[in-house]
């Protein structure tokens, strides 16, 4: 099962969270703070770059290539509405792309994805969910790793593997809140 952290700075102290998801071994964390300035932004992504090596997390950040460029990440995640995964790609070892349907999902394969988010699967704050079907039938067509996102909790993380996600991407979910 593939393992995703997404840090969220509203959900606690983010390098307390990324150091605990690499000690349970996870591996990717998506740096995802969109209210850091790129300088603050560089500087946390060079600290968890740092922090993940040795380890097999890899450390992706989200939306920006030049930070991921400029700290030697491993890669970019992009959100739905963000850059065309083709530009991105010749750039990074590693893209994740954020989809909400099986035509998303379809087009990030297309363009070279490594993997796709999928969701939110479970209700969550401010978004409506997708829903177990959704993940099933983007997991029937799509060939690369589809992760689900959106309400993840220990509890339902076997229902979302058994609708044939390779693995799960949370917040909360990791930190212990």
């Amino acid at each position: 099962m593939i393992r995703c952290y997404v840090t969220r700075r509203a959900s606690g102290d983010i390098e307390a969270g990324i150091a605990r998801a690499i000690s349970e071994g996870v591996d990717f964390i998506q740096i995802r703070e969109k209210d850091l300035s790129a300088r603050e932004l560089l500087e946390l992504a060079v600290r968890a770059r740092s922090r993940a090596e040795g380890s097999r997390a890899r450390v992706l950040v989200n939306g920006r290539l030049d930070i991921a460029l400029a700290a030697d990440l491993d890669g970019v995640h992009l959100p739905a509405n963000g850059l065309p995964p083709p530009r991105v790609r010749p750039f990074v070892r590693t893209l994740g792309v954020s989809t909400h349907s099986v035509e998303e999902a379809i087009a990030a394969q297309q363009a070279g994805a490594d993997f796709v988010f999928f969701g939110p699967i479970f209700e969550t704050p401010g978004k409506s969910p997708v829903g177990i079907s959704a993940l099933r039938a983007v997991t029937a067509v799509v060939r690369i790793p589809v992760l689900a996102i959106g309400g993840i909790t220990i509890a339902n993380t076997p229902e979302v593997l058994a609708a044939g996600a390779a693995g799960i991407a949370a917040i909360r979910l990791f930190q212990g809140v």
